[in-house]
């Protein structure tokens, strides 16, 4: 992922840490803002333990709350937890170098550095352009965004409420964060038939999770800088399309006959209610469907949509689009005996391979450990547990409707879930282990052994 993973060490920086204190920092002045009165509708003190909840959700983009965000926090709660959003779904690198640059000051090598890792980018070759894209789109996208769900909103609401609405729920769906002020813990249920929202939410979620890698390089494409898209870029758009595509008709006919969800809809209104419940898990926890009463085997689907994840370099969560191909590619390549794992007359480097399995490796522990300590203290149905958990892991923000009702240790393991599933088991191992770990060049003798 960096291009030289020395250079932050010589330099006695180390991008990982960095990019984890700041979150770290984020949070926790977000949580003591929203502890003070002015934070809440009530005018009262909120206990710290709701707060840094509250904060953490927002930071990370999950969206999982356990207060209802409408009605129980203030106009400047609401502001606090907007601006949460923007800087966590961009991180605190992306926008403070993006400050420097609006006031023409030089972009030193450290900060290029951290910059390469908060945004993913492969290389430090063309950054700043690359920064520069990722700020366009996300002013664009947003104001866009914003104007159209204005008309949506003021068909309902007076015209303050609605620009309110407007900003604060385009800057939560390019975000992917899931929050909303509807009040009722119902999130967009009563706009499910509302085609403007639904394509309006749904295509700012698909925008901010594609990722700005993909971004730059389709900009970079159109102005005629790149010839041909990256590999990258087009394993994520595959991806992407496919399991839309695919989660759209599997919840179709799941849900079809469920009369708590698609049953009582028509034909449009079914396809509507699918196509977004496919979109959100993916990692923007909005919901049009009552996902409390979906079935087992949706919320299941929903499941395996929530732990893949949007795509790298996004304002998403989950192991990620790529890295999802990336495992299928390699399991095919085992079975077919290749040397080597292709995709589009390419083969993938085995860094980038064994970086997959080690991503799918921790995070699949992260879920079961975390589902596991969650089993022995909560009263829940186990599937609702887990989805609770792969739904804070993947920074979805979608549930079954038990968050408001979680143990304060509950609350906690879903805190640090949220947390890790935000930076990244692989980032938050490179923190901790990096400043400790000694380059070997001894190579040592290999030998079989029986795998399967």
């Amino acid at each position: 992922m960096i291009e030289n993973e020395l250079a932050p060490k010589k330099r006695g920086i180390n991008p990982a840490a960095f990019f984890i204190i700041s979150f770290l920092v984020i949070i926790l002045t977000g949580a003591v803002l929203l502890t003070l009165p002015i934070s809440s509708s009530q005018g009262k003190f909120t206990d710290f333990l709701t707060a840094l909840f509250t904060a953490t959700s927002a930071t990370c983009v999950t969206g999982l709350v356990v207060v209802d965000t409408g009605t129980y926090w203030s106009d400047f709660g609401h502001l606090v937890i907007l601006l949460l959003i923007q800087i966590g779904g961009l991180s605190y690198a992306v926008i403070a170098t993006g400050m420097m640059l609006l006031l023409n000051r030089r972009i030193q090598l450290r900060e290029r550095l951290i910059l390469q890792y908060s945004l993913n980018a492969t290389s430090l070759r063309g950054i700043v352009s690359f920064l520069r894209n990722v700020l366009i789109t996300v002013f664009v996208f947003e104001t866009i965004g914003a104007f159209s769900l204005f008309f949506v909103f003021i068909k309902n609401y007076p015209l303050l409420k609605s620009i309110k609405f407007a900003v604060f729920h385009s800057v939560s769906a390019f975000c992917n964060a899931g929050f909303d002020l509807i009040g009722g813990f119902k999130s967009f249920t009563e706009y499910v038939s509302n085609a403007h929202l639904v394509f309006t939410i749904t295509t700012l979620i698909i925008v901010g999770g594609i990722g700005f890698i993909v971004i730059h390089d389709i900009i970079q494409k159109i102005r005629g800088i790149r010839m041909h898209l990256s590999l990258h870029t087009k394993m994520a758009l595959l991806t992407t399309l496919f399991l839309i595509v695919i989660g759209t008709l599997i919840i179709f006919v799941l849900e079809y006959n469920n009369p708590n969800t698609l049953r009582p809809l028509n034909l449009w209104g079914k396809l509507l209610g699918s196509y977004f419940q496919a979109v959100t898990p993916r990692t923007a926890g909005f919901n049009t469907l009552n996902i409390g009463k979906m079935n087992p085997s949706t919320l299941l689907f929903l499941i395996v949509l929530m732990f893949i994840g949007a795509s790298p370099g996004g304002t998403g969560g989950g192991i990620k689009t790529v890295t999802f191909l990336v495992l299928w590619l390699s399991v095919t390549a085992v079975i077919l005996e290749r040397k080597s794992v292709r995709f589009k007359d390419r083969a993938i480097p085995w860094e980038n391979v064994k970086r997959a399995y080690t991503v799918f490796l921790l995070s699949l522990t992260l879920v079961v450990v975390s589902w596991f300590l969650l089993l022995i203290t909560e009263p829940f149905p186990p599937l609702n547990i887990l989805f609770e958990v792969v739904s804070a892991f993947g920074t979805v923000g979608l549930s079954t409707g038990i968050t408001p009702y979680l143990s304060p240790f509950a609350r906690i393991v879903i805190i640090l879930t949220m947390f890790l599933g935000r930076v990244g088991t692989v980032t938050a191992g490179m923190a901790v282990l990096i400043p400790f770990s000694k380059r070997s060049q001894i190579e040592y003798p290999s030998e079989e052994v029986s795998i399967g």
